[in-house]
């Protein structure tokens, strides 16, 4: 299964970013082999609008089935449900940290945004 988890940083190392549409970027881990990839989401860090909306669709098309990040809002949310995605939201610490509570069964999933439009 492939997961995102919203990155500061390219590697499981690195902390994970608490902003969804405005991450540095998006840690793309294959949860069967272990290989993960970094994806760049700097064309969404300084958009005046539809962030979210943008960097659901770049999630989207890396083939994850699920993203892990801190915060999600109601746009973002509503892309990623329509394209079938799982959502997370509330985890924090270094991506290797959160990857082992995915694996775990540690983290829930969520039933729907937990932060209103634009926030940052």
């Amino acid at each position: 299964m492939k997961i995102a988890i919203t990155s500061t940083g390219p590697d499981l190392s690195a902390e994970m970013d608490q902003r969804f549409g405005r991450a540095q970027l998006f840690l793309i881990v294959d949860t069967e082999t272990g290989e993960s990839t970094a994806v760049d989401n700097r064309q969404n860090l300084e958009a005046p609008q539809g962030a979210g909306i943008q960097a659901a669709g770049l999630v989207i098309d890396t083939g994850a089935e699920v993203l892990i990040t801190g915060h999600c809002g109601p746009n973002a949310y509503k892309t990623l449900q329509a394209a079938g995605l799982k959502v997370i939201v509330g985890a924090r610490g270094v991506n290797a940290e959160v990857l082992e509570q995915f694996k775990n069964g540690e983290l829930s999933y969520t039933e729907g945004p937990d932060v209103e439009g634009h926030w940052s």
